[in-house]
């Protein structure tokens, strides 16, 4: 088993690697209030043709939507071409978002998001939590009442400034007395709705990087709304509705990764491989706009 700190290190660049650019911080327009992080996902609806068709929404907490005018910080990598940093005002914010059911989730299209880019001359350039990356049934079974590391990447609002940079928080959970997955600790501000990663063990020093769901506003002991229900729970809701979904063709079957190479579906890091390799693909091209916090105490 590796040291706890070389799989920390090992865990937060496979989610740099594969999803640092997902996210997107929001708060309520012209209020210090509501801040919040969205994330993309693409839903799988059939791969069996020999092409992917899927729906794509931007996801977070429900509770953080519930208000007219929202403002997404549109970040400068995002975009292609890269353009500085945008503030998107989106009026009737709250009815853009269709809430699933008691989950305290809330799910976007992005087909619009997608138009604006277009109107504005480029392009979105984002990861995805995708369906290998998103977590199943069987994965959220795994995490029972002992606490085990888990990561938050969200965007946090700066003491002094208010800035919304990224941040992985680290921290961990576990299944609580009422039978939910819950945060061992305080999630920073700005964080709810942020997607919520854990690395799988597969034995010999490798690891899956799964995602959990994503985090729900709370003062501690945040609940995890789990991706086992998520999904269900959009193609249950209808909000894709009247949006048309996406179709690619599959790719060829890549060869077997060497050490530090992260297939999303069925990520691995060997213990003591050189870490530069696991960065983020922008590394060394754009400042680096991330760190790791530590959790704090109960």
């Amino acid at each position: 088993m590796p040291e706890p700190s070389v799989r920390h290190d090992a865990i937060i660049n496979a989610i740099m690697a594969n999803a640092g650019r997902s996210t997107l911080p929001f708060p309520q327009a012209h209020a210090d209030r509501w801040h919040g992080t969205a994330f993309w996902f693409n839903d799988l609806l059939d791969s069996a043709s020999g092409s992917e068709v899927i729906s794509q929404y931007l996801v977070t907490a429900a509770e953080v939507t519930r208000y007219d005018l929202g403002e997404l910080t549109l970040r400068p990598e995002l975009c292609e071409p890269e353009m500085s940093a945008e503030k998107l005002l989106m009026t009737d914010f709250a009815e853009g978002w269709t809430v699933l059911g008691d989950l305290g989730v809330a799910v976007m299209p992005t087909a619009g998001l997608h138009a604006h880019g277009r109107r504005k001359g480029w392009s979105w350039a984002t990861d995805e939590i995708t369906d290998g990356l998103a977590a199943r049934h069987e994965d959220i079974a795994r995490i029972g009442a002992d606490p085990r590391p888990a990561y938050i990447l969200g965007h946090d609002v700066g003491e002094q400034d208010g800035e919304r940079l990224q941040a992985v928080v680290v921290g961990r959970v576990a299944r609580g007395a009422d039978g939910h997955v819950h945060w061992d600790s305080t999630v920073p501000e700005g964080c709810a709705g942020a997607p919520v990663f854990v690395g799988e063990e597969l034995g010999d020093d490798r690891f899956r990087l799964v995602c959990v769901g994503l985090v729900l506003p709370g003062t501690e002991r945040n609940r995890i709304a789990t991706f086992d229900r998520i999904r269900t729970a959009i193609r249950e809701s209808g909000a894709g509705q009247g949006t048309q979904p996406v179709t690619s063709s599959l790719a060829e079957p890549e060869p077997e990764p060497r050490a530090g190479e992260h297939p999303e579906t069925a990520l691995r890091t060997e213990t003591g491989e050189d870490l530069e390799t696991a960065r983020h693909p922008e590394a060394g091209k754009r400042p680096g706009r991330w760190w790791r916090r530590k959790p704090r105490a109960h």
